[in-house]
């Protein structure tokens, strides 16, 4: 199970975006040399308020609500939900089978999702999405 959870730690960036793999804890990326000090500042002032360090991205965002300041944060930083859904698909010849089908959804549209379609759909997070421009504009 452990090089399984590991395949989902990991922090990435392009131009654009910081891309974080789903399963790291908070207290992981506090530790984490890579992550920018920004975001590690924001963690600890924002994320915090409602988060216990030991909760991992893909707990945390699967039970997101709106209503949670951790939510209202990261809205702010243009975060986008990186999911695997169960879908069903037909065969050439009429046959059903489910297969899994990754997709994009920013953080309004998924927190919209309630705990039961998104147990409904085999909801999976794989990756949180941020966006640099939002989090240059975001004061600490």
């Amino acid at each position: 199970m452990e090089y399984q959870d590991n395949d989902f730690k990991y922090y990435m960036q392009d131009t654009g975006r910081l891309y974080f793999g789903a399963r790291y804890s908070y207290a992981e990326l506090m530790e984490h040399e890579m992550v920018p000090f920004k975001f590690k500042s924001i963690i600890e002032h924002y994320i915090m308020k409602d988060t216990e360090p030991d909760t991992t991205l893909e707990s945390q965002f699967y039970y997101m609500t709106p209503e949670m300041f951790s939510c209202k944060t990261y809205m702010q930083l243009k975060t986008k939900v990186k999911v695997c859904l169960l879908t069903e698909k037909k065969s050439f010849f009429g046959k059903s089978r489910t297969a899994y089908r990754n997709q994009v959804f920013t953080l309004e549209e998924f927190v919209k999702m309630n705990l039961a379609q998104k147990k409904k759909h085999g909801v999976k997070i794989q990756e949180i999405m941020l966006s640099k421009l939002a989090m240059m504009s975001f004061s600490v």
